[in-house]
């Protein structure tokens, strides 16, 4: 059969024929010419049967008596499946189709989607041939110019994709959509069980292109029965375990005990993919695994995986088998676990967290017995730190957030196992490399890391027990401790991406990751993107949240790169909370805050394969993110500045000039500073898009580096903070950006400021543990394996707050090093007792303020826009007024002034002239004499302030 595909003058080919002659089986009369076969996009094509032993064809392709081209025209054949393409007229331009190369066939890779069960999306041409290839065996390969393999063949054929599938595959939606041939749709569910590749055929049967096939979308639509399946252990006293792996070709369950392993076979629900299998009462406390066998795409054959449950409840030290519990037995309960009472929820709004470290919080507490440091018992021990917690608690504070305290990978969980470095670090210079390298030697296998590395999602972190096996009671334990001292718990939780070790791939390839073009994994969080888009990953996600809200009693959920969720996840999960009562669950799912990261990079960026859970698209909802606009006005600059110099408004950009380059002339200083000013603005009203400030500009109207500074629909939905455990903590920021000269008094003031700035803000407050008493971490940057000694949490003050303990580790801070050596080696920048106690007795003040007031939460965009006004105010300060008439019983107005200046601020506000207003009681009576000489004329409305100094006044 000789192929050829002709393209007509202008694109039209009608009427045009062909006059088969030499070399054709059937020549055909020039008043009959053989006629298209087809139409493809590229135009007519035309078959020809060839005569037996042909050479070559001539033809003539013409419209009555009008020639494409005036000869007679030949095809060579000589080739088995020759095929050309010839444009009109264009008699040297006869355009062969090659066979496929390795490069063409690369079953490595993974372009093509299959995206539901009867749609396959590829960058094809339609006027080819399609299909899908699969082998249960495993044993597709390119061989020689063709696949090979015990294969069959599901037939494809071109369509389009609909408006559905282009929303819900937004990234796809310029592919080739190629439908499922109806007569093969039998044979979907057995190719997902196998490998499959996506292959492209000229009409002759050549081989032109073939990769692998990217699955996720075709099972959701499959096995969507799943999404209601109760999966992993579950049962009282009867256990029964389940496990969702739709593309397994077998599971069994592997079972360990005093007699080793025996295996029992699971039973495969057809309709919803999950294999299950009901136990025996005498199983539970034994230790499984689940053998799956399964083609893997990475192996490039199909394999058995021995691994742990995604869903497991409780594993063995360093989750190497899971173990079967109920959850509901004594043995994992703490006393009191059942008649526990929580301190009163509070809206997010009010809000106050407190960012802790679980092994940081009592790992250098002395008062502390040694081995119980740097555990859960920890905080059920009245030590130095647990102390301070009640104390923050009475204060103001509301909740503790505890970085990531479900199973991780990067800490081995017996104390044997660890190696601590065994330098006397304390005995080496200030702005000494020698910390730093000590540290490095034994980062991989010492006790400490932030734990962002997921291993098992539902299960609470080894290396934090004082035994791996004791690890559910111990961190019940610490919750109820933190909420007998008055606290509620936040957990940060870690769905976006897994470690290099993660328990999900192995048992449905290609499903839990999100996947690039080519089927590579995504790695843009750091590490292998999971993709909650996907409707089991989704589900995971949920029934996760769930166990934790309900079982170990948490309050709050602090999601990390919370952007590359899709916004859907997020408000699956509020639901599910939502729907948890007291009655039924013990617990208020209502009254459960949710907040994260809502940054929007990567492969999601944009919307570009979902609706981010992001900053914007979260305005509604009642989901906090946390809000880099206001940190970054105070801090100055950037994270990411070269130079870490760069100042803002409560590191010295009013009035205390660093002198370095970075800050630019002192024109381009001022417009900075006033553009602060207003990112700072509208962060005090919980950065709301239609908050209308004094210029007329609503809050989305201010510009953040080319994004909206206001973003919010309700204050709730912002987390207002100025330091987190990214990046130098406050005192250190503060340490690069002010003059070297400044005073530590005056530091002291600036830190009081800044925290000022995110304590009085409407919506959620949030703190890194430790700022409130000027934590240093010797300028790290990035602590997240930097040990216990960069990392040390200090609540003697004779002890220092950490900084000076050497150059940070070279990995991550080594540019900043010029900087940081002068500032380490300087004792003048060592803050005293009476520094750190200043500090504290400030932040202190601020919550109490914050919390005596609704002035500091007035719930909604209608509240803030009636209550809250900015009086213009000189460079550098700040005036914020609240009216609180009819709201607050105590006070009639709230005005907080904010004087990042090194000079005395004269505010006017002739709105207060004749009234009584009085500083702020908790100001009244502060041990700090500058603050307390803050005044007012009632004559004039005048509110003064000292330098470096926010004062709180009441109008009463």
């Amino acid at each position: 059969m000789g192929f050829l595909h002709y393209r007509g003058p202008d694109g039209n080919h009608h009427d045009w024929g062909l006059h088969a002659q030499a070399g054709a089986a059937e020549p055909t009369g020039w008043a009959s010419p053989l006629p298209p076969a087809r139409a493809d996009a590229f135009g007519a094509v035309f078959e020809v049967p060839l005569a037996e032993g042909a050479k070559s064809l001539s033809y003539i392709i013409h419209q009555g008596d009008d020639k494409d081209l005036p000869g007679d025209q030949s095809l060579d054949v000589s080739t088995p499946g020759h095929e050309v393409w010839r444009p009109a007229g264009a008699e040297d331009l006869l355009l062969p189709r090659p066979a496929a190369t390795a490069a063409d066939a690369d079953l490595s890779k993974a372009r093509a989607h299959w995206i539901d069960r009867d749609t396959v999306a590829w960058r094809a041409d339609p006027s080819l041939r399609h299909f899908l290839a699969f082998s249960p065996a495993g044993d597709l390969a390119y061989d020689g110019g063709d696949l090979t393999g015990d294969l069959r063949l599901i037939r494809l054929a071109p369509g389009a994709l609909s408006e559905e599938q282009r929303r819900g595959w937004p990234h796809l939606a310029a592919y080739q959509a190629l439908k499922v041939d109806p007569r093969d749709a039998g044979l979907v569910r057995e190719a997902l069980r196998g490998q499959v590749a996506a292959v492209e055929r000229d009409a002759a049967g050549t081989l032109l292109a073939a990769t692998g096939v990217q699955i996720p979308g075709v099972l959701d639509d499959l096995y969507a029965k799943a999404a209601t399946a109760t999966l992993g252990p579950s049962g009282q006293s009867v256990p029964r375990l389940a496990l969702w792996a739709p593309t397994a070709r077998k599971v069994e369950l592997a079972l360990y005990g005093s007699g080793g392993r025996t295996v029992h076979r699971m039973r495969r629900d057809d309709e919803s993919g999950v294999w299950s299998v009901r136990g025996l009462p005498s199983w539970l406390g034994r230790e499984y695994t689940y053998l799956v066998t399964v083609y893997s795409p990475a192996a490039g054959a199909v394999v058995t995986n021995e691994v742990t449950d995604p869903y497991s409840l409780d594993v063995t030290a360093d989750g190497g088998r899971s173990r079967l519990v109920s959850l509901d037995a004594a043995a994992h309960r703490p006393p009191g676990w059942d008649r526990l009472v929580k301190p009163a929820a509070v809206p997010q709004d009010r809000a106050a967290v407190y960012e802790l470290h679980v092994r940081d919080f009592s790992a250098s507490d002395a008062g502390v017995p040694a081995a119980l440091r740097g555990t859960y018992a920890a905080f059920q021990h009245d030590g130095a730190g647990l102390r301070e917690l009640r104390a923050l608690a009475a204060d103001g504070l509301t909740h503790v957030h505890l970085l990531p305290a479900f199973d991780f990978a990067t800490v081995p969980e017996r104390a044997a196992d660890r190696t601590e470095p065994s330098c006397d670090l304390a005995a080496l210079p200030p702005d000494s490399e020698q910390q730093q390298e000590c540290v490095a030697r034994t980062a991989a296998k010492d006790s400490f890391n932030w734990g962002y590395d997921p291993l098992h999602y539902t299960v609470p972190e080894g290396s934090y027990a004082t035994r791996p096996d004791e690890r559910i009671k111990e961190f019940r334990g610490m919750v109820a401790g933190l909420n007998r001292a008055g606290l509620r718990v936040v957990m940060d939780v870690v769905y976006n991406h897994t470690h290099s070790t993660d328990v999900l791939d192995p048992i449905v390839p290609g499903y839990y990751h999100r996947l690039l073009d080519d089927g590579a994994v995504a790695t843009s969080t750091c590490c292998a993107n999971t993709a909650p888009e996907h409707l089991m990953m989704g589900k995971l996600v949920v029934d996760s949240i769930v166990t934790w809200a309900k079982q170990y009693k948490i309050d709050g959920f602090r999601f990390d790169l919370m952007g590359h969720h899709p916004k859907a996840n997020l408000l699956a999960v509020r639901r599910a909370l939502d729907e948890l009562t007291p009655a039924r669950d013990g617990v208020d799912g209502k009254s459960i805050i949710l907040y994260g990261e809502g940054w929007n990079f990567g492969e999601v960026a944009d919307g570009a394969r979902f609706e981010q859970a992001t900053q914007a698209n979260l305005a509604g909802t009642g989901i906090g993110t946390f809000t880099d606009r206001l940190r970054d006005a105070v801090r100055g600059g950037s994270p990411f500045d070269a130079d870490p110099r760069v100042q803002g408004f409560g590191s010295g950009l009013a009035g205390a000039p660093n002198g370095s380059p970075a800050n630019g002339t002192a024109e381009e200083q001022r417009a900075r500073l006033a553009r602060y000013a207003d990112l700072i603005r509208v962060g005090l009203t919980g950065n709301l898009r239609d908050y209308v400030l004094p210029s007329g500009q609503k809050g989305s109207e201010i510009d953040y580096n080319g994004s909206p500074a206001g973003y919010t629909a309700a204050p709730g939905e912002a987390v207002t903070y100025v330091d987190a455990h990214d990046n130098e903590t406050l005192f250190d920021a503060l340490a690069y950006k002010l003059p070297q000269d400044t005073p530590m008094a005056d530091r002291v003031r600036m830190q009081a400021l800044s925290l000022a700035t995110a304590v009085l803000a409407q919506g959620t407050t949030f703190v890194h543990a430790g700022t409130e008493r000027l934590r240093s971490k010797s300028l790290d940057r990035n602590s997240y394996d930097s040990g216990d000694w960069f990392n040390r949490l200090l609540w003697d003050c004779a002890q220092g707050n950490g900084f000076g303990a050497g150059l940070p580790p070279r990995a991550g801070n080594e540019p900043k090093w010029p900087y940081a050596r002068p500032l380490l080696a300087d004792p003048a920048l060592k803050p005293g007792c009476a520094d750190i106690r200043a500090a504290r007795s400030r932040y202190g003040e601020l919550l109490r303020i914050r919390a005596s007031s609704p002035a500091f939460a007035l719930g909604t965009l209608e509240e803030v826009q009636r209550r809250l006004s900015f009086p213009g105010s000189a460079e550098g300060v700040i005036a914020m007024h609240v009216d609180t008439e009819g709201l607050d019983p105590r006070w009639k107005s709230v005005t907080v002034v904010f004087n990042a200046t090194p000079s005395q601020h004269t505010q006017a506000m002739p709105s207060l002239a004749g009234q009584r207003v009085a500083l702020h009681p908790v100001q009244a009576g502060s041990d700090d004499p500058v603050v307390r000489t803050s005044s007012f004329d009632p004559a004039t409305g005048t509110l003064t302030v000292p330098a470096r100094t926010v004062a709180v006044f009441v109008g009463v």
